[in-house]
Protein backbone atom coordinates (compact mmCIF):
# COMPACT_ATOMS: atom_id res chain seq x y z
CA UNK A 1 0.00 0.00 0.00
CA UNK A 2 1.11 3.44 -0.81
CA UNK A 3 0.65 6.43 1.81
CA UNK A 4 -0.54 9.93 0.59
CA UNK A 5 2.52 11.10 1.52
CA UNK A 6 4.27 8.10 -0.46
CA UNK A 7 2.14 9.66 -3.35
CA UNK A 8 3.21 13.26 -2.73
CA UNK A 9 7.12 12.51 -2.39
CA UNK A 10 7.02 10.25 -5.71
CA UNK A 11 5.33 12.76 -7.82
CA UNK A 12 7.69 15.43 -6.66
CA UNK A 13 10.54 13.38 -6.95
CA UNK A 14 9.78 12.70 -10.71
CA UNK A 15 8.78 16.25 -11.32
CA UNK A 16 12.25 17.32 -9.85
CA UNK A 17 11.17 19.35 -7.02
CA UNK A 18 13.01 17.84 -4.37
CA UNK A 19 16.16 18.38 -5.44
CA UNK A 20 17.02 20.99 -8.00
CA UNK A 21 19.26 19.84 -10.85
CA UNK A 22 21.62 21.71 -11.14
CA UNK A 23 22.39 22.71 -14.97
CA UNK A 24 25.69 22.63 -16.40
CA UNK A 25 27.34 26.28 -17.36
CA UNK A 26 28.98 24.88 -20.54
CA UNK A 27 26.56 26.01 -23.82
CA UNK A 28 25.73 22.63 -24.94
CA UNK A 29 25.27 20.34 -22.01
CA UNK A 30 23.14 22.96 -20.41
CA UNK A 31 20.91 23.08 -24.16
CA UNK A 32 20.58 19.21 -23.51
CA UNK A 33 19.46 19.86 -20.06
CA UNK A 34 16.91 22.11 -20.36
CA UNK A 35 15.53 20.07 -23.39
CA UNK A 36 15.59 16.78 -21.54
CA UNK A 37 13.47 18.15 -19.26
CA UNK A 38 10.75 19.39 -21.15
CA UNK A 39 11.07 15.93 -22.64
CA UNK A 40 11.21 14.47 -18.73
CA UNK A 41 7.48 16.28 -18.22
CA UNK A 42 6.03 15.51 -21.34
CA UNK A 43 6.17 19.34 -21.87
CA UNK A 44 4.79 22.28 -19.78
CA UNK A 45 1.39 23.72 -20.29
CA UNK A 46 1.68 27.14 -21.51
CA UNK A 47 -1.68 28.46 -22.23
CA UNK A 48 -0.12 31.39 -20.90
CA UNK A 49 3.38 32.52 -22.49
CA UNK A 50 5.20 32.80 -19.18
CA UNK A 51 4.41 29.99 -16.73
CA UNK A 52 7.00 27.53 -18.85
CA UNK A 53 9.82 29.83 -17.55
CA UNK A 54 9.07 29.53 -14.09
CA UNK A 55 8.05 25.72 -14.33
CA UNK A 56 11.55 25.23 -15.17
CA UNK A 57 12.99 27.83 -12.88
CA UNK A 58 11.14 25.99 -9.74
CA UNK A 59 12.86 22.62 -11.48
CA UNK A 60 16.55 23.65 -12.83
CA UNK A 61 18.94 25.10 -9.85
CA UNK A 62 20.18 27.73 -12.16
CA UNK A 63 17.81 28.41 -14.83
CA UNK A 64 17.79 31.64 -16.57
CA UNK A 65 15.41 32.87 -19.15
CA UNK A 66 17.15 32.86 -21.88
CA UNK A 67 17.65 29.30 -21.62
CA UNK A 68 14.28 28.61 -22.60
CA UNK A 69 13.94 32.03 -24.91
CA UNK A 70 16.66 31.07 -27.07
CA UNK A 71 14.97 27.52 -27.53
CA UNK A 72 12.05 28.73 -28.81
CA UNK A 73 13.52 31.23 -31.06
CA UNK A 74 15.72 28.38 -32.87
CA UNK A 75 12.55 26.13 -33.12
CA UNK A 76 14.17 23.85 -30.46
CA UNK A 77 10.81 23.48 -28.38
CA UNK A 78 7.60 24.65 -29.85
CA UNK A 79 3.97 25.87 -28.55
CA UNK A 80 1.52 23.73 -29.95
CA UNK A 81 -2.08 22.29 -28.57
CA UNK A 82 -1.66 18.60 -27.65
CA UNK A 83 -2.68 17.12 -24.39
CA UNK A 84 -6.14 17.62 -23.34
CA UNK A 85 -6.20 20.20 -26.52
CA UNK A 86 -4.07 22.52 -24.11
CA UNK A 87 -0.95 24.69 -25.50
CA UNK A 88 2.17 22.90 -24.48
CA UNK A 89 5.94 23.89 -24.66
CA UNK A 90 7.42 20.70 -25.90
CA UNK A 91 10.77 19.77 -28.08
CA UNK A 92 10.65 19.75 -31.46
CA UNK A 93 11.07 15.86 -31.61
CA UNK A 94 8.06 15.12 -29.67
CA UNK A 95 6.06 17.96 -31.17
CA UNK A 96 4.27 15.98 -34.36
CA UNK A 97 4.46 12.40 -32.09
CA UNK A 98 2.62 14.00 -29.71
CA UNK A 99 0.32 15.84 -31.37
CA UNK A 100 -0.80 12.63 -33.85
CA UNK A 101 -1.66 10.46 -30.18
CA UNK A 102 -3.88 13.33 -29.20
CA UNK A 103 -5.70 13.86 -32.41
CA UNK A 104 -8.83 11.96 -31.01
CA UNK A 105 -9.09 15.24 -27.94
CA UNK A 106 -8.69 17.92 -30.51
CA UNK A 107 -11.85 16.02 -32.74
CA UNK A 108 -13.51 15.59 -29.96
CA UNK A 109 -12.80 19.46 -28.68
CA UNK A 110 -14.26 20.45 -32.19
CA UNK A 111 -16.84 18.52 -32.61
CA UNK A 112 -18.66 19.33 -29.24
CA UNK A 113 -17.88 23.67 -29.36
CA UNK A 114 -17.84 23.68 -33.22
CA UNK A 115 -20.16 20.65 -35.11
CA UNK A 116 -23.49 22.36 -35.81
CA UNK A 117 -21.44 25.40 -36.80
CA UNK A 118 -19.12 23.45 -39.08
CA UNK A 119 -22.43 21.32 -40.94
CA UNK A 120 -21.48 21.03 -44.36
CA UNK A 121 -18.24 21.65 -44.26
CA UNK A 122 -15.52 19.30 -45.78
CA UNK A 123 -12.77 19.49 -43.22
CA UNK A 124 -10.22 18.06 -45.45
CA UNK A 125 -10.94 20.94 -47.97
CA UNK A 126 -10.74 23.56 -45.06
CA UNK A 127 -7.23 21.92 -43.04
CA UNK A 128 -5.76 22.53 -46.72
CA UNK A 129 -6.48 26.14 -47.25
CA UNK A 130 -5.95 26.89 -43.71
CA UNK A 131 -2.75 25.16 -44.17
CA UNK A 132 -1.72 26.81 -46.99
CA UNK A 133 -2.43 30.41 -45.79
CA UNK A 134 -0.50 29.72 -42.59
CA UNK A 135 2.59 28.56 -44.20
CA UNK A 136 2.31 31.45 -46.63
CA UNK A 137 2.47 33.42 -43.68
CA UNK A 138 1.71 33.06 -39.91
CA UNK A 139 -1.31 33.97 -39.31
CA UNK A 140 -3.83 34.49 -35.81
CA UNK A 141 -7.10 32.81 -35.65
CA UNK A 142 -9.42 36.14 -36.26
CA UNK A 143 -7.26 36.43 -39.49
CA UNK A 144 -7.30 33.21 -40.45
CA UNK A 145 -10.91 32.69 -39.96
CA UNK A 146 -11.98 35.75 -41.69
CA UNK A 147 -9.48 34.85 -45.07
CA UNK A 148 -11.28 30.97 -44.55
CA UNK A 149 -15.27 32.91 -44.48
CA UNK A 150 -14.57 34.62 -48.22
CA UNK A 151 -15.11 30.49 -49.39
CA UNK A 152 -16.97 29.26 -46.95
CA UNK A 153 -19.22 32.45 -46.28
CA UNK A 154 -22.08 30.48 -44.22
CA UNK A 155 -20.04 29.24 -41.53
CA UNK A 156 -18.33 31.72 -38.64
CA UNK A 157 -14.58 32.58 -38.64
CA UNK A 158 -14.08 31.10 -35.53
CA UNK A 159 -15.19 27.94 -36.46
CA UNK A 160 -13.29 27.67 -39.62
CA UNK A 161 -9.89 28.73 -37.78
CA UNK A 162 -10.69 26.08 -34.92
CA UNK A 163 -11.25 23.73 -37.66
CA UNK A 164 -8.15 24.07 -38.93
CA UNK A 165 -6.47 23.93 -35.17
CA UNK A 166 -7.91 21.06 -34.97
CA UNK A 167 -6.67 19.06 -38.54
CA UNK A 168 -3.25 20.93 -39.17
CA UNK A 169 -1.04 20.58 -36.26
CA UNK A 170 -0.30 24.34 -35.64
CA UNK A 171 2.54 25.67 -33.46
CA UNK A 172 2.71 29.45 -31.84
CA UNK A 173 5.78 31.22 -33.51
CA UNK A 174 8.04 33.36 -31.95
CA UNK A 175 8.59 36.47 -30.42
CA UNK A 176 5.26 34.74 -28.56
CA UNK A 177 6.28 33.53 -25.33
CA UNK A 178 10.17 35.22 -25.81
CA UNK A 179 11.47 36.01 -22.46
CA UNK A 180 11.17 40.08 -22.48
CA UNK A 181 9.21 40.37 -25.93
CA UNK A 182 5.66 40.57 -26.34
CA UNK A 183 3.69 39.33 -30.13
CA UNK A 184 0.35 38.11 -30.89
CA UNK A 185 -0.48 34.38 -31.37
CA UNK A 186 0.73 34.03 -34.91
CA UNK A 187 0.26 30.58 -36.09
CA UNK A 188 1.80 27.99 -38.88
CA UNK A 189 1.91 24.57 -39.17
CA UNK A 190 4.64 22.22 -37.18
CA UNK A 191 5.92 20.53 -40.09
CA UNK A 192 6.37 24.23 -41.93
CA UNK A 193 8.23 25.33 -39.06
CA UNK A 194 10.01 22.44 -38.54
CA UNK A 195 11.67 21.19 -41.69
CA UNK A 196 13.71 18.54 -41.76
CA UNK A 197 12.84 17.85 -37.81
CA UNK A 198 9.49 17.24 -38.53
CA UNK A 199 10.21 14.84 -40.85
CA UNK A 200 12.51 12.70 -39.46
CA UNK A 201 11.62 9.21 -37.67
CA UNK A 202 10.04 9.88 -34.09
CA UNK A 203 12.11 8.00 -31.54
CA UNK A 204 9.86 8.77 -28.79
CA UNK A 205 6.02 8.67 -28.24
CA UNK A 206 5.44 6.30 -31.34
CA UNK A 207 2.13 4.52 -29.32
CA UNK A 208 0.07 5.11 -27.03
CA UNK A 209 2.05 2.90 -24.65
CA UNK A 210 4.76 4.89 -24.90
CA UNK A 211 2.70 7.69 -24.26
CA UNK A 212 1.53 6.19 -21.12
CA UNK A 213 4.80 5.37 -20.04
CA UNK A 214 5.88 8.17 -20.35
CA UNK A 215 3.63 9.63 -17.99
CA UNK A 216 4.27 6.98 -15.61
CA UNK A 217 7.63 8.25 -15.55
CA UNK A 218 6.66 12.10 -15.02
CA UNK A 219 3.23 11.71 -12.81
CA UNK A 220 3.28 7.87 -11.55
CA UNK A 221 2.10 6.04 -9.69
CA UNK A 222 -1.09 6.29 -11.32
CA UNK A 223 -4.73 4.99 -12.44
CA UNK A 224 -5.94 5.07 -16.07
CA UNK A 225 -8.45 7.39 -14.73
CA UNK A 226 -5.10 10.03 -14.21
CA UNK A 227 -3.24 9.40 -17.20
CA UNK A 228 -6.87 10.28 -19.01
CA UNK A 229 -7.29 13.31 -16.50
CA UNK A 230 -3.66 14.63 -18.06
CA UNK A 231 -4.07 13.50 -21.84
CA UNK A 232 -7.90 14.17 -22.07
CA UNK A 233 -7.55 10.39 -24.20
CA UNK A 234 -10.18 7.55 -23.01
CA UNK A 235 -9.77 3.74 -23.47
CA UNK A 236 -6.17 4.22 -21.73
CA UNK A 237 -7.37 1.45 -19.30
CA UNK A 238 -6.34 -1.51 -22.22
CA UNK A 239 -3.22 0.21 -22.50
CA UNK A 240 -2.02 -0.13 -18.85
CA UNK A 241 -3.95 -3.67 -19.38
CA UNK A 242 -0.94 -4.47 -22.31
CA UNK A 243 1.28 -3.22 -20.14
CA UNK A 244 0.83 -4.93 -16.91
CA UNK A 245 3.45 -7.67 -17.61
CA UNK A 246 6.00 -4.95 -17.68
CA UNK A 247 4.80 -2.60 -14.73
CA UNK A 248 4.40 -2.65 -11.09
CA UNK A 249 1.50 -2.64 -9.46
CA UNK A 250 0.61 -0.70 -6.10
CA UNK A 251 -2.71 -0.17 -3.83
CA UNK A 252 -3.37 3.18 -2.39
CA UNK A 253 -4.83 3.88 1.04
CA UNK A 254 -8.69 3.58 -0.26
CA UNK A 255 -7.31 1.07 -2.52
CA UNK A 256 -7.79 2.01 -5.66
CA UNK A 257 -5.07 0.19 -8.11
CA UNK A 258 -2.17 2.20 -9.63
CA UNK A 259 0.40 1.45 -12.51
CA UNK A 260 4.09 2.20 -11.97
CA UNK A 261 7.58 1.56 -13.67
CA UNK A 262 9.53 -0.48 -12.03
CA UNK A 263 13.16 1.22 -11.63
CA UNK A 264 10.90 4.77 -10.81
CA UNK A 265 11.80 6.47 -7.50
CA UNK A 266 9.54 6.35 -5.25
CA UNK A 267 10.90 7.58 -1.79
CA UNK A 268 9.40 6.96 1.52
CA UNK A 269 7.07 9.67 2.78
CA UNK A 270 8.97 10.90 5.22
CA UNK A 271 11.93 12.47 2.74
CA UNK A 272 12.02 16.05 3.46
CA UNK A 273 9.91 18.28 1.07
CA UNK A 274 11.27 21.92 0.65
CA UNK A 275 9.32 24.97 0.02
CA UNK A 276 9.09 25.54 -3.46
CA UNK A 277 6.85 28.23 -5.60
CA UNK A 278 5.07 25.93 -8.53
CA UNK A 279 4.26 27.73 -12.36
CA UNK A 280 0.74 29.03 -13.07
CA UNK A 281 -1.09 26.18 -14.63
CA UNK A 282 1.60 23.56 -13.78
CA UNK A 283 0.89 20.23 -14.47
CA UNK A 284 2.03 19.13 -11.38
CA UNK A 285 -1.34 20.26 -9.97
CA UNK A 286 -3.59 19.17 -13.33
CA UNK A 287 -2.41 16.00 -14.62
CA UNK A 288 -4.07 13.78 -11.86
CA UNK A 289 -8.29 12.62 -11.35
CA UNK A 290 -7.46 12.34 -8.09
CA UNK A 291 -5.31 15.31 -6.88
CA UNK A 292 -5.27 14.52 -3.36
CA UNK A 293 -1.52 13.57 -3.79
CA UNK A 294 -0.54 16.88 -3.91
CA UNK A 295 -3.45 19.57 -2.81
CA UNK A 296 -6.78 19.06 -1.47
CA UNK A 297 -9.82 19.42 -3.08
CA UNK A 298 -11.25 22.66 -0.76
CA UNK A 299 -7.42 24.24 -1.70
CA UNK A 300 -7.68 23.44 -5.44
CA UNK A 301 -11.15 25.12 -5.42
CA UNK A 302 -9.59 28.33 -4.27
CA UNK A 303 -7.03 27.70 -6.74
CA UNK A 304 -9.55 27.61 -9.57
CA UNK A 305 -11.17 30.64 -10.17
CA UNK A 306 -14.51 31.22 -13.23
CA UNK A 307 -12.02 33.34 -15.77
CA UNK A 308 -9.73 30.43 -16.29
CA UNK A 309 -6.80 32.18 -14.69
CA UNK A 310 -4.97 29.22 -12.27
CA UNK A 311 -2.55 31.19 -10.31
CA UNK A 312 1.17 29.61 -9.16
CA UNK A 313 0.65 27.30 -5.79
CA UNK A 314 2.94 27.50 -2.99
CA UNK A 315 4.33 23.79 -1.90
CA UNK A 316 4.78 23.16 1.92
CA UNK A 317 5.88 20.02 2.80
CA UNK A 318 5.11 18.88 -0.71
CA UNK A 319 1.00 19.90 -0.57
CA UNK A 320 -0.21 22.98 -2.28
CA UNK A 321 -0.66 25.17 0.93
CA UNK A 322 -0.92 28.60 -0.80
CA UNK A 323 -0.89 30.61 -4.16
CA UNK A 324 0.93 33.46 -5.59
CA UNK A 325 0.69 36.02 -8.08
CA UNK A 326 3.54 37.93 -9.37
CA UNK A 327 2.82 41.95 -10.75
CA UNK A 328 5.41 43.66 -12.78
CA UNK A 329 5.96 47.35 -13.10
CA UNK A 330 9.29 48.99 -15.49
CA UNK A 331 11.21 49.41 -12.27
CA UNK A 332 8.93 47.32 -9.76
CA UNK A 333 7.94 43.50 -8.98
CA UNK A 334 5.67 43.10 -6.39
CA UNK A 335 5.05 39.14 -5.41
CA UNK A 336 1.92 38.38 -3.34
CA UNK A 337 1.63 35.37 -1.69
CA UNK A 338 -1.59 34.02 0.14
CA UNK A 339 -1.16 31.10 2.84
CA UNK A 340 -4.35 28.95 2.93
CA UNK A 341 -3.55 28.69 6.78
CA UNK A 342 -0.77 29.94 9.29
CA UNK A 343 2.32 27.90 8.20
CA UNK A 344 6.15 27.72 10.76
CA UNK A 345 7.56 28.19 7.26
CA UNK A 346 6.75 31.53 6.84
CA UNK A 347 10.54 31.93 6.34
CA UNK A 348 11.29 29.38 3.84
CA UNK A 349 8.65 30.68 1.67
CA UNK A 350 10.12 34.61 2.10
CA UNK A 351 13.50 32.68 1.06
CA UNK A 352 11.98 30.75 -2.00
CA UNK A 353 10.27 34.11 -3.08
CA UNK A 354 13.12 36.21 -2.46
CA UNK A 355 14.82 33.16 -5.18
CA UNK A 356 12.04 34.10 -7.40
CA UNK A 357 12.35 37.72 -7.62
CA UNK A 358 15.88 37.79 -8.35
CA UNK A 359 15.27 35.26 -11.30
CA UNK A 360 12.47 37.05 -13.22
CA UNK A 361 13.30 40.71 -11.75
CA UNK A 362 17.32 41.21 -11.50
CA UNK A 363 17.05 44.98 -12.31
CA UNK A 364 13.74 45.95 -10.19
CA UNK A 365 12.84 47.11 -6.88
CA UNK A 366 11.60 43.83 -5.20
CA UNK A 367 8.47 43.56 -2.54
CA UNK A 368 7.43 40.24 -1.24
CA UNK A 369 3.43 41.02 0.40
CA UNK A 370 1.88 38.49 2.31
CA UNK A 371 -2.17 38.74 2.17
CA UNK A 372 -4.98 37.70 -0.07
CA UNK A 373 -4.00 37.81 -3.69
CA UNK A 374 -7.05 40.50 -5.04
Amino acid sequence: MLSQRALNRALLSRQLLLDLVDLPEEAGPRRAAVIGTIEHLVGLQAQAPFPPYYGLWSRLGGFRPDDLAALITDRSVVRIAVMRGTIHVVSARDCLPLRRLVQPVLDRGLRGSFGKQLAGVDPAAVAAAGRELVEAEPMTFSALGERLAGRWPDHPPAALAQAVRAHVPLVQVPPRAVWGRSGQSLHTSAEHWLGAVADADPASLPTLAGLVTRYLAAFGPATARDVTAWSGLSGLRAVLDELRPSLLTFRDEHGTELFDLPSAPRPDGDVPAPVRLAAEFDNLVLSHADRSRVISAASFGRLSTSNGVFPGSVLIDGFVAGMWRLARAKHAARLTIELFEPAREHAQVRSEAERMLAFCAPEAAHEIRFGPIA
